[in-house]
């Protein structure tokens, strides 16, 4: 057992940044015997790290050593139980150690892995600081190749399941502890899904074993949170061979049942496909589980998984409600917490997993296959792609078929490396791929134009996926689309689209033969695209061109090609390819690989480039062009796309300049050259200077020398000739006349960074030009200039690579050739060229630093001590301008050479002779493992923080450190920055004292503080590591493929190298000693961040932040003064300084130090209270939310954790005695922690009086600090507390009541738990509890009839126990059931302390007390909101009941029964109402633990009062409270608790003569309560069902809305499964069928009540008279069965009434919805009707359901009732798309078929519509075969019926008067038209619209299928002169097909022969002048 205190984390350690779980796959597969352990990796490195560096790194023993000297000191803090911060700090070393990319063992791993999952789930550690340990855990476990799950390593998932169960099961996990902190469930959550790989598949019985009893539907939150643990913790790895007992299908069945007992739940159906895809993944490599073409699934299974994925993409259909029920999804309660975070885990990404990690090659051939379904999904929501139809269902359909590309993807690759092992038959092949892509290649290219940004982001990596696997498929469809929006011929936002498509594609073309022909005539028509105009355009333009660039070379391939002139081949090619693309439509295919030899293709290729030339020049006049407009400086806004085209053109121009051939190179540095030397454009200044510097990079000799000269000569032009920066100006804005030299300024600055030593030989010129500047210039202009000094000496200090070709030397040396395009260098084959400096270079760097450091130290000098000829005379700003210029240089000088700054060259004796040190020597700040004891600073109290002192670096690594660390440029480097440091102060001094408000000083002297701090090693300040990583991870982004490593072009590899070097720098970077001068600095900045001027205290304060986080030890020195300057700031009431104290002390990270160091938190908590009493809002403002803050102050430290000793024994140092240092540290800790409890203890008593006195406000503060640090495990709360709490019930302010009473109930809550743990603090962390009176009943479930009886229990008062919990027995039995005592006679075992606390609270709760208390109970609630039921008070009020009972309060029952009668009086208004109610629910809830005869007496007391008011004085306005009042007395307990309430409320019966509707129906609705909270104990309910089913017909709404309520909560608590035990239930599921049982049965009782609730209706109906007003018992009966009806079928046991569906219901609805003179009934009707199509059938049992809709539809006499069931026919179907036969397809499609011909217009349309979208969301293979089937019957039906010839003109007009009718004809010269020409209209209006139905059928299609022109042509030519509804419905028809179109119209066109298009010219588009 560890002892010690554990208190809040520390600050810095950071969280997992992208703690989404590893996309990887396939952690499973057999387990095989144990390999060496002792290796680091199941797979190599792919990028050589150490090799790469240009420096020596250390051997692998010195690494290993280090991890060594890591974990010892992990496990010394552990065993001494020094959490936070010794392991925590342990473990960022750890994670830093990692970071650098050293080699776990896995031997080590595996120990760790299980050592912080034991910290994780550890007992008694503070929940934030295991937080730490779990983040750890989650980066141990991250990456799945490092530790085979099952294999190498099991967890045990029980400690998990133990903590979640107190959030999901809480009243199975004891008390609800109101004051401890439990821990963060998404942590949990997020633990699960990494440790959940680990858990071991035999642990699957005892899992269910333990998971399953929960699961019941009585209380559907159980359902919810079993499935919920299911998907956390369910072992989804694939069994060994032997345990046949555990293979997937032997539960799966028993999972698809729990699925079917919660319908229309959408939580389910996704944890269940997460489940499932997790089971699809793992089990695919296991040779032994079966696999099929349905992978490890049936087919019944793989439907049923299809048809919820259906579901879950909610796509519109018709008028169908969602097919998901909130009543449901509602009801999951607490479920809903475990449910995975859906950003981190898209559905998306989960239906994705489970479809492609169940394909295999035996997909192929089934016609249901997994690949087939997944053919019809995609063809079935096919239009919902096209950008015209977009909406909620946009995002979610791109984003699952993104991720279906991607997992595609991952599989094929790892496939094919080997990484996963898949059995051979299982593995993807050539043809499977081909149909994958082929199924999402239409939809995509629909989803490239999406008008949504995220799911073209999405559409565009599918895209690339796609392009990747099948480039031949992909490519020519891509170019086909790309070309003309290239050429302007369509829309712009195609344009951009087109433009984002080729830079993803662009890796791809290059790399496939005959495509990369194409590239560089893309490269010319994107050139258009930079626009000063469109700079989103400009963007997209750049990218594509820089994603080339990384790709091929820009080298003319032509040269010494003698048949080749120019360019001439390749543009003929391209030419007649385009034209071929054109012409070719939909049937385009280009198979280069196969119709173009290889010798042309390289001919053609060659060709193409010798448009380069002309390309480069082009580009750089539009860059030119762009920059010259872009918008002014002075305008730019953050984040503004001006600023994304500055950011993106650099990044543009490295790549494209590194891969010109050197004679485009030369071309593009004279144009630049010349654009310099020409233009100053001040708002493209720094765009300029970066294009500068990307060609200074690629060659910086070249480029050198023509730049240097000419910018300097241009600078002194600049200054002498127009006397630039001759004048100091206010404000940032430059003025024109120092324009042009900004200009050459930042041109030099950016010519001479990172180009290496190609400055060297102009060494003098730059130095001479730096000073000749720095004497000459004033106002802004110098700013630039200390910035150019800055950037040469980063130049010629740092370490970083200089090469940024995409070819490796020996490549250029060989030759550029066509081979080279799209050529990737391997990683570990890579040369690297680094800039290390040299000796020339550390003396040039040595020389500038001494030249302009010592300058402005002496200027800075002579400035403050008045030596300077600028004089401080208060008016001008000049001095100020020289001081903050001075400041900024020096900073800027510091920063420059940070890389030459050594940190133990800081703390060295302070002779000036640092203490020596070879050179690479790893430096170890503490060899005996522990750190040197603080001993000087150790208080009389032991209080002394060691926090600080504890965490230092350990380990430092080789960097490639340049100083000699003996030499002279080493110590005059580290002399010269103690001189800045020095010159800081006194500048500092000075100012405060004769310069206080000169805040433009302050803000350069306090960045220049910060520089000097944190530039040690590396240019902290400037984010290089997070800079330099950033822009890498952006660039490498696009080159990202699942299953592949590190497949980058080579400049990116060699950035890696760069930012690995980086990384190193930035480990060695690690926090120091402080120094004199540090400190005094430090105390500098403490003094300032109490300023008054709010400027300065911002700036000190972040100097703090950010110099706390270097130096050791500096926040305990920095907080007194800070403390000091707060306390006489509140004294003073000087605002500066009080909000200066309150932001650097509450939030910043010196909060936790406080927090932690009892030194000053009492000081920080008094001053803090003090400060709350200033009067102005802005300090109100800060004290308010630092409240939080300062109550964490108080939280009592662990005293203990539980940890497995084993665990941790193994991560044990081997050799070493560690002995002593542990028990020393143990010492400390638990004396910090005693010293810091007593004082805890002595300052709560302080704070306790102070709050008697103080005003409401500050002693609501008080009172929140107080709690938190007044109430202990041991102690409870000390009596003067109490006393507080106790009075403060009763206090005259309601807000403070609410605090106090909240405290005293958290407090009764401490002590009932303190009890229950026996007064164990090991128990109470362990939830180890007694609750009196609970008992385990052993159940007989084996015993005949067990259920019944237990059941049958309930029905009678009398019982020896209670059962409280829902779930016993509902699924399945368990051997034993929690239930408590109902007759307890023992009372609590109180210890001394306890005695002592409820002595103190009893004897004040007199009386007077409960009648004050009861006085505010009868208050008015403040706000209307508050004005329900208050739980709150009935809690507080049944605890002190409680005491009463016990004989511990200074009053008796029969005292509180008059003073409860008072309150009561008359009850004459709603206050007195909610009062009593809150009153009786404490007394009623108090007496739960307590003997028969205080209950009794109680009910005695209780029953007439409850009785009255239930019987006579219920009223709108006061039932919801008494309802309250029943549901507290009721959920989650034993009916037989609240008996005599419970008989009165069941012997409720319907009064038919009462017309008190209200009385009536709020005490159906109180029984309804008590139903749906006893659940299926509620055993008193066939009384209740007889006399409500008798009386369906009632005549009042309010009673008939309760009865149909309460008759569905009646039959659905009535279902139970009570199997014996999980075996018998998983085998009787198994035998059942691969689903499982249905579950629902319909029983005999519920088939006989509909049977004759429906017979009645029919009877009512009959005897109603039609168009009868007034209500009847028809409409009145039906309105209440529709209620029930709609209850049930929205909810979870909807499949219930399936039987009914076809016949009993749908008829009864159809002629309730034909009621028009009662709406309400209609509209019901109608809702309920739509419900029906939704719920969840199985397969086969829609057989009826179809058969009946087809008969109402083609022989209901009544046109409304065919009308209605159309809807329905086209949800049901699209809803059962993978359920229905296709013998039920054909039937439906028939009808609706027949349907055309019905004799009412409605219904005519109605089909129709119905007929196309049943066509649209058919299979391929279906639907090609019912359209042909269908086009030939109908073009027949209109080819077969002409129209008779006209006899003479009259009969036009009358037509066309009498248009629209169903028989509006050509007539026989009479005005009525004869029933053959009725006939013949409704017949060939039936073949219009059939025809027009599969017309639309196919809206987006493009081009048109090829039997469309022809059936267009055929309505044009045939029917479209037809007069009346005809012709209109052809020419709606005609004009629809092209308005749907306008996109592709020229594309689709060419579908059509010109005899086609001219017989639809005239119909389709009207003539101009028509």
């Amino acid at each position: 057992m560890s002892e010690g205190r554990l208190t809040e984390l520390l600050a810095e350690l950071d969280g997992i940044r992208d703690n989404d779980i590893s996309r990887a796959t396939s952690p499973g597969g057999d387990p095989s015997n144990q390999e060496n352990r002792k290796t680091a990796r199941n797979r190599p490195r792919t990028f050589p790290y150490f090799r790469c560096l240009p420096y020596e790194v250390e051997d692998n023993a010195v690494v290993q050593g280090h991890l060594s000297e890591i974990l010892k000191n992990l496990y010394i803090s552990i065993e001494a139980g020094d959490f936070a911060p010794g392991a925590v700090h342990r473990t960022r070393e750890l994670r830093s150690w990692l970071g650098l990319k050293f080699d776990l063992p896995k031997e080590q791993r595996i120990k760790l892995v299980k050592l912080y999952y034991e910290l994780s789930l550890a007992p008694g550690i503070d929940a934030t600081v295991s937080e730490r340990f779990a983040s750890m855990f989650m980066v141990l476990t991250k990456r799945k190749h490092y530790i085979k799950p099952v294999k190498d390593l099991t967890l045990d998932w029980r400690p998990l399941f133990r903590e979640l169960k107190v959030f999901v099961l809480p009243s199975e996990s004891g008390l609800v502890q109101a004051t401890v902190v439990k821990r963060n469930v998404r942590t949990l959550v997020k633990l699960s899904t990494f440790a959940q790989l680990y858990c071991d598949p035999k642990e699957i019985p005892a899992m269910l074993q333990e998971f399953l009893p929960y699961y019941n539907t009585s209380f559907v939150e159980g359902a919810f949170v079993v499935v919920g643990l299911l998907n956390l913790l369910f072992p989804t790895s694939a069994p060994t061979p032997e345990d046949e007992n555990l293979l997937p299908q032997r539960y799966l069945p028993t999972f698809f049942h729990l699925w079917s007992l919660v319908n229309r739940a959408r939580i389910l159906d996704q944890q269940f496909i997460d489940t499932f895809s997790r089971l699809a993944r793992d089990a695919l490599p296991a040779k032994h589980v079966p696999f099929s073409a349905y992978g490890i699934f049936t087919q019944e299974q793989s439907a049923l998984i299809f048809t919820a994925i259906f579901r879950m993409l909610e796509i519109p259909v018709g008028q169908a409600h969602s097919p998901y029920s909130t009543t449901v999804d509602g009801s999951s309660g607490l479920g809903a917490i475990i449910e995975r975070d859906s950003k981190k885990h898209p559905i998306g990404h989960q239906i994705a997993r489970w479809i492609i990690m169940s394909l295999s090659p035996a997909c192929l051939d089934k016609p249901d296959s997994i690949l087939a379904n997944l053919e019809g999904l995609i063809q079935a929501v096919e239009t919902f792609f096209h950008p015209s139809n977009s909406g909620t269902w946009t995002k979610l359909l791109a984003q699952l078929v993104y991720y279906l590309a991607d997992f595609f993807v991952m599989r094929w690759n790892r496939e094919k490396s080997g990484e996963m092992d898949i059995p051979e038959e299982r593995r993807l092949n050539g043809e499977l791929k081909r149909r994958f892509v082929l199924c999402l290649r239409e939809v995509i290219f629909m989803g490239i134009y999406s008008k949504s940004g995220t799911a073209m982001n999405f559409s565009l990596s599918t895209l690339q996926s796609l392009a990747y696997l099948e480039p031949e498929l992909i490519i020519p469809g891509a170019l086909q689309r790309i070309y003309p929006s290239m050429q302007g011929l369509v829309e712009v936002h195609r344009t951009t689209s087109s433009l984002r498509a080729l830079q993803i594609l662009s890796r791809i073309m290059v790399r496939s033969k005959g495509y990369r022909c194409h590239v560089t005539t893309m490269l010319g028509l994107a050139l258009p695209g930079i626009d000063a105009n469109d700079l989103d355009k400009t963007l997209y333009t750049l990218s594509y061109l820089q994603s080339v660039c990384y790709n091929i070379p820009l080298h003319d391939l032509t040269e010494g090609q003698d048949q080749l002139s120019g360019s001439m081949l390749a543009m003929d090619w391209i030419t007649s390819e385009v034209i071929r693309m054109e012409q070719a439509g939909a049937n385009l295919e280009l198979d280069y690989a196969n119709t173009l030899s290889d010798a042309d293709e390289e001919m053609i290729l060659r060709s193409s480039t010798a448009s380069f030339a002309e390309f480069l020049s082009s580009f750089l006049g539009r860059v030119f062009t762009l920059l010259e407009n872009l918008p002014d400086a002075a305008r730019l806004r953050s984040g503004s796309p001006e600023e994304n085209v500055i950011n993106t053109l650099p990044a543009t121009f490295t790549p494209l300049l590194a891969s010109l051939s050197p004679e485009l190179y030369d071309l593009a540095l004279n144009k630049v050259l010349e654009f310099v030397s020409n233009h100053v454009i001040h708002q493209a200044r720094d765009a300029m200077a970066f294009i500068c510097n990307s060609l200074c990079k690629v060659s910086p000799d070249k480029a050198l020398k023509k730049f240097i000269p000419m910018l300097i000569s241009s600078i002194r032009t600049e200054i002498e000739v127009n006397g630039a920066a001759s004048t100091r100006n206010t404000g940032t804005e430059v003025l024109p006349r120092d324009r042009g030299l900004v200009w050459s300024i930042s041109m030099l600055g950016m010519c001479v960074v990172h180009v290496g030593d190609a400055v060297v030989p102009y060494k003098q010129e730059l130095l001479d030009v730096a000073v000749y500047m720095q004497q000459k210039c004033q106002g802004t202009p110098t700013v630039h200039v200390s910035n150019f000094i800055h950037h040469l000496l980063l130049n010629i200090t740092g370490i970083y690579t200089t090469d940024y070709s995409i070819f490796e030397p020996s490549d250029r040396e060989r030759g550029i050739g066509p081979n080279d395009w799209g050529k990737f260098a391997k990683p570990d084959e890579i040369t690297i060229k680094w800039h290390v400096p040299s000796q020339a270079e550390i003396d040039f760097a040595i020389e500038l630093l001494r030249s302009q450091g010592m300058s402005a130290i002496g200027s800075l000098r002579s400035l403050i001590d008045g030596t300077s000829s600028i004089k401080r005379d208060g008016s001008g700003k000049s001095w100020s301008d020289e001081v903050s210029r001075n400041l900024v240089l020096l900073r800027l000088l510091l920063a420059g050479v940070s890389v030459f700054f050594d940190s133990k060259a800081l703390n060295a004796p302070e002779d000036g002779e640092p203490n020596s040190q070879a050179n690479g020597d790893i430096e170890m700040s503490y060899a005996n493992g522990g750190p040197p004891e603080a001993s000087k600073e150790e208080g009389p109290d032991d209080l002394t923080a060691n926090e600080e002192s504890e965490v230092r670096p350990t380990f430092k690594y080789t960097d490639g450190y340049v100083l000699e660390r003996e030499g002279e440029a080493y110590i005059e480097v580290h002399r010269l920055r103690k001189q800045i440091g020095i010159l800081l102060h006194e500048v500092h001094d000075f100012l405060i004292r004769n310069q206080e408000d000169d805040v433009a000083c302050f803000s350069p002297l306090y960045t220049a503080y910060k520089s000097w701090f944190i530039d040690v090693g590396i240019e902290k300040s400037a984010h290089v590591l997070d800079r330099v990583t950033r822009l890498f991870t952006a660039d490498i982004h696009p080159y990202k493929v699942s299953g592949l490593r590190k497949e980058y072009p080579r400049s990116l590899l060699l950035r890696r190298a760069n930012v690995y070097h980086v990384q190193r720098l930035r480990h060695n970077a690690s926090p120091r000693e402080a120094t004199d001068l540090e400190k005094s600095l430090l105390l500098d900045l403490a003094h300032s961040s109490v300023s008054s001027y709010t400027e300065v205290r911002r700036n000190a304060q972040n100097a703090i932040e950010s110099a706390s986080r270097v130096i050791i030890g500096a926040r305990p020195l920095l907080i007194p003064p800070i403390l000091q300057a707060f306390e006489s700031g509140v004294k003073e009431s000087d605002l500066g300084r009080i909000k200066g104290a309150i932001y650097t002390l509450l939030y910043s990270s010196l909060a936790k130090t406080i927090g932690r160091d009892w030194r000053y938190a009492p000081t920080m908590i008094r001053t803090y209270l003090a400060a709350c009493e200033v009067d102005r809002p802005s300090v109100q403002k800060l004290c308010a939310t630092g409240t939080i803050q300062i109550m964490e102050f108080g939280r009592s430290g662990e005293r203990i954790a539980i940890l497995d000793r084993d665990i941790v024994q193994e991560i044990a140092p081997a050799e070493g005695d560690v002995e002593s240092l542990i028990s020393n540290k143990r010492d400390k800790v638990r004396k910090k922690r005693a010293a810091m409890e007593a004082k805890k203890a002595k300052l709560t008593e302080e704070l306790v009086d102070m709050t008697r006195q103080a005003h409401w406000k500050i002693a609501s503060r008080t009172a929140a600090i107080v709690v938190t640090l007044g109430f202990r495990f041991e102690t409870l709360a000390s009596d003067n507390l109490i006393n507080l709490l106790v009075k403060g019930t009763i206090d005259s302010h309601p807000g403070l009541r609410g605090l106090y009473s909240g405290a005293l109930v958290a407090l009764f809550s401490l002590l009932g738990t303190r009890i229950a743990c026996e007064h164990k603090y090991e128990n109470y962390i362990l939830d180890k509890q007694k609750i009196l009176g609970k008992i385990e009943v052993s159940t007989k479930a084996n015993q005949h009839g067990w259920t019944e009886e237990h059941l049958a229990s309930f029905a009678r008062p009398e019982t020896a126990y209670y059962v409280d919990h829902e779930y016993p027995g509902w699924l399945v039995w368990s051997d034993k059931m929690p239930a408590y005592q109902s007759d307890i006679r023992e009372t609590e075992d109180l210890d001394g302390e306890e005695k002592r606390v409820v002595q103190a609270i009893g004897s004040q709760l007199d009386k007077d007390w409960f009648k004050a208390l009861f006085r505010y109970l009868l208050q008015e609630p403040r706000d209307s909101g508050a004005d329900r039921f208050r739980v709150a008070s009935a809690m507080m009020l049944g605890y002190a009941f409680d005491l009463m009972h016990d004989g511990h309060a200074a009053v008796t029952l029969e005292e509180m029964k008059e003073e409860i009668l008072a309150v009561f009086g008359d009850g004459s208004d709603k206050h007195k109402h909610r009062a009593t109610s809150e009153i009786l629910g404490g007394l009623l809830g108090s007496s739960l633990d307590k003997s028969m005869e205080v209950r009794s007496k109680l009910w005695e007391f209780c029953m007439p009062l409850v009785l009255k008011i239930f019987n006579d004085g219920l009223t709108p306005e006061n039932s919801g409270y008494w309802t309250t009042f029943l549901h507290l007395l009721l959920q989650g307990k034993d009916p037989r608790r609240s008996w005599p309430l419970v008989e009165w409320l069941a012997d409720f019966r319907l009064d038919m003569s009462s017309n008190a509707a209200f009385k009536e129906s709020s005490k159906v609705m109180l029984l309804q309560q008590c139903i749906a909270d006893s659940g299926w104990h509620f055993q008193l309910e066939k009384p209740i069902l007889a006399n409500f089913i008798d009386h369906i017909d009632h005549p009042y709404k309010g009673v008939r809305d309760a009865v149909g309520q309460t008759l569905s909560a009646i039959y659905r608590t009535r279902y139970h499964e009570s199997y014996k035990d999980v075996q018998s239930l998983m085998e009787a599921q198994r035998n059942a069928s691969s689903i499982g049982l249905r579950p629902y049965a319909l029983t005999d009782d519920i088939s006989a009540t509909i049977n004759d609730v429906f017979t009645r209706l029919e009877t009512w109906r009959k005897e109603r008279s039609p168009g009868q007003q007034t209500p009847s018992s028809y409409t009145s009966g039906s309105k209440t069965v529709l209620l029930w009806l709609d209850s049930t079928l929205s909810s979870h046991e909807c499949t219930q009434l399936v039987p009914f569906l076809p016949t009993t219901f749908m008829e009864a609805l159809l002629h309730m919805m034909d009621i028009k003179e009662d709406q309400e009934l209609q509209s019901l009707a109608y809702h309920v009707f739509r419900h029906i199509p939704n719920i969840p059938l199985r397969e086969g049992e829609d057989a009826e359901l179809i058969s009946s809709l087809i008969r109402i539809g083609t022989s209901s006499p009544l046109w409304h009732q065919r009308l209605r069931v159309l809807i329905n026919m086209q949800v049901l179907y699209f809803r059962r798309l993978f359920l229905m036969s296709t013998a039920q397809q054909r039937a439906l499609f028939d009808c609706v078929a027949d349907m055309l011909l019905d004799s009412q217009h409605e219904v005519r349309q109605g089909a129709m519509t119905t007929l196309s979208g049943m066509i649209r969301c058919s299979r391929v293979a279906f639907r090609e075969d019912m359209v042909g089937t269908l086009n030939g019957k109908f073009t027949k039906m209109l080819l077969d019926n002409p129209l008779p010839k006209k006899k003479q003109t009259r009969a036009a007009q009358l037509t066309s008067a009498g248009g629209g009718q169903a028989g509006s004809a050509p007539s026989t010269g009479a005005s009525t038209p004869t029933p053959e020409h009725t006939r013949l209209v409704l017949t060939r209006h039936a073949a219009v619209l059939g025809l027009g139905a599969l017309v639309q059928a196919f809206p987006y299609t493009s081009p048109p299928p090829d039997w469309i022109p022809g059936v267009l042509t055929t309505l044009a030519n045939k029917a479209n002169s037809d007069p009346g509804v005809v012709g209109k419905s052809v020419k709606s028809i005609l004009s629809d097909f092209k308005k749907t179109r306008q996109d592709t119209w020229q594309m689709d066109l060419k579908a059509f022969s010109p005899e086609q298009v001219e017989d639809l010219e005239g119909v389709l588009w009207k003539s101009y002048f028509a």
